[in-house]
């Protein structure tokens, strides 16, 4: 029996996990460190950086917001989710609608006391971005015109909270902030594309539902063209060891463009997805290597 409820409480656990989307906010805390202390504040002491008690709050109220938006967004999807992923659908539901709307509401209550003790400006700053993920998730995301960059937008805004506590706004963070976005943008049009079947019959008016899948992939195509002028500017920066990763991004988006274009199956789309996910993970790894 104890280990029956002991096996039942770590499936919770781990749903829970899914549905926070538990390795992106690792990802992200990990992103942030790592911006903060080779981009935006490479005078200061890694351990200095680690230990700023202001900047860790900063990141505990940029993850926790972050979770709150994907337990929101997991919950105003739950029906295109039954259709695109059942699988995961089983999963993240372990934990009950009512359950996740409790846990959305406490975590971004522990956003805004982790901002509260960084500032009144932070305080202002993350109730607006929480609005911003409640209005994208119940409405925004169904409109084609809007969804996929306003859904960019609120992946790259945390990183900009960040900027403004180092009072960094050199030309290079914004290269960098371009190159992050179009990836993301690229990664977010194809998955649109993944859940196609979902989206139609729960008639959320994406790009690939409205206008079918070759202006979807012609538009991605453009997506990927325009990143290759951030990675022009970053290669041509004094990025170290760096820049070998925005060399290899450039065959890697050319190799992408043609597994777009060869196939229409959902693999596909989801294969290519997870391609650009890891690639961004690598990234994120790759800013320690800027000044060696």
């Amino acid at each position: 029996m104890k280990t029956s409820t002991k096996s039942h409480f770590w499936i919770k656990v781990f749903s829970f996990f899914t549905v926070i989307r538990g390795y992106n906010i690792a990802v992200l805390i990990l992103a942030q460190y790592l911006t903060s202390s080779y981009i935006l504040a490479p005078d200061k002491d890694l351990l200095d950086i680690i230990f700023d008690p202001q900047l860790f709050l900063l990141v505990l109220a940029t993850a926790c917001s972050c979770a709150a938006g994907y337990i929101i967004n997991n919950f105003y999807d739950a029906e295109k989710d039954k259709i695109n992923r059942p699988k995961k659908y089983l999963l993240e539901h372990l934990i009950s609608q009512q359950s996740q709307l409790v846990l959305y509401f406490l975590i971004n209550g522990i956003t805004l006391i982790a901002a509260g003790f960084v500032s009144f400006n932070a305080i202002l700053f993350f109730t607006v971005y929480i609005f911003s993920i409640w209005i994208y998730s119940t409405s925004l995301k169904r409109l084609f015109w809007i969804s996929n960059l306003f859904a960019t937008l609120l992946v790259i805004v945390p990183f900009f909270a960040v900027a403004l506590y180092f009072k960094n706004f050199e030309t290079i963070i914004f290269h960098h902030a371009t190159f992050l976005f179009l990836v993301i943008l690229t990664r977010d049009m194809i998955k649109d594309l993944e859940n196609y079947k979902g989206d139609w019959v729960k008639q959320y008016r994406t790009f690939p539902v409205v206008f079918g899948y070759r202006l979807s992939k012609i538009l991605i195509s453009l997506s990927v063209v325009l990143t290759f002028l951030p990675i022009y500017w970053l290669i041509n920066s004094s990025l170290g060891l760096m820049s070998y990763y925005f060399y290899f991004t450039i065959p890697l988006l050319l190799i992408l463009l043609i597994l777009l274009w060869q196939g229409s199956s959902q693999k596909r789309y989801l294969w290519l997805h997870n391609l650009l996910k890891a690639h961004i993970l690598f990234g994120v790894l790759g800013i320690y290597f800027i000044y060696k």
